[in-house]
């Protein structure tokens, strides 16, 4: 039963007041839906503004938003004091424990299969996505797109608690505390990060400033693409939890690249159960990228 809750807890990875505010070389203002329109239809559209970002959040005021323009150098942001505050990654912590994994040659590259025990790992919620897909054999790929917690407990206990805290330091990823339990310290344990430090991890993953191998860069970029359409390719990770009683984090995290840009963001909500974030954590998401102009939803 332990394992099952410890499971159900840490899985609640698929998809708060205050006023946005833009930093970075200059002074920017951030876009809203009309500026999308205007863009589109060839009229001079302003610079995104702050107070842009407000309308999307009525329904989450309390949540957090970053978003960092590449080419600009420039952050834009809703609710700046809440993006500088930590919480457990959750699942978005498969993105580092994939390239942990890949670069420490624990798994060898996307399609390597990891076996499932059931006997280890009982099923639970057979009948509800995303656990309905976790009980089978899965690979790098099947096991980063269905989140399945099972295969990233593995994966941390094969690379071990001294690589795996050397490597969580090494990344700069979050608060660099991974004293929890090796299988776990990721899951509402030890491990922190902030929403900025979500979107400063995965700026230097993209520009391949950490240090891990290239070839493994290259393959977690390659899982992690979840849309591509001829005018821009969207990549991420979910991830999710309980901040406590009636409180469900809901974290989105990840980078939409354009024809001549990259924008990287993290969008993080909160909500009263796991389903009112489940699918909103992504959706309130485009619907920001959206109305920046940055994708079409």
């Amino acid at each position: 039963m332990r394992l099952k809750a410890a499971l159900l807890t840490a899985s609640l990875l698929l998809p708060v007041t205050g006023c946005a505010k833009t930093t970075g070389a200059d002074s920017t203002r951030a876009a809203s839906p009309q500026t999308a329109d205007a863009r589109t239809q060839g009229t001079p559209a302003r610079e995104p503004a702050s107070a842009d970002l407000e309308p999307f959040f009525k329904q989450f005021p309390d949540g957090a938003f970053v978003l960092y323009d590449l080419k600009r150098g420039r952050h834009l942001r809703y609710n700046e004091a809440r993006c500088r505050e930590r919480f457990s990654p959750f699942s978005t912590f498969k993105i580092p424990n994939s390239l942990i994994g890949l670069d420490a040659g624990v798994i060898p590259d996307a399609e390597f299969v990891i076996k499932w025990d059931g006997k280890k790992y009982p099923a639970h919620s057979r009948d509800t996505p995303p656990f309905s897909a976790w009980w089978q054999d899965q690979t790098l790929r099947t096991a980063f797109k269905r989140s399945v917690v099972w295969c990233y407990r593995e994966l941390a206990l094969k690379v071990g608690e001294k690589r795996m805290r050397e490597y969580v330091r090494k990344l700069h990823y979050g608060n660099e505390d991974a004293s929890g339990p090796v299988n776990n310290f990721w899951l509402n344990s030890s491990l922190k990060i902030s929403a900025d430090e979500q979107v400063d991890f995965l700026k230097r993953f993209y520009n391949e400033e950490l240090p891990v191998s290239k070839r493994s860069a290259a393959i977690l970029k390659e899982i992690m693409t979840l849309e591509e359409t001829p005018d821009y390719r969207l990549s991420g990770k979910t991830g999710g939890g309980p901040l406590g009683e009636g409180r469900f984090l809901g974290w989105f995290v990840g980078y939409v690249e354009t024809r001549d840009n990259t924008y990287f963001f993290a969008t993080e909500i909160e909500g009263p159960t796991y389903l009112s974030i489940r699918d909103e954590r992504i959706a309130l998401t485009k619907r920001v990228l959206a109305g920046l102009g940055h994708i079409k939803n």
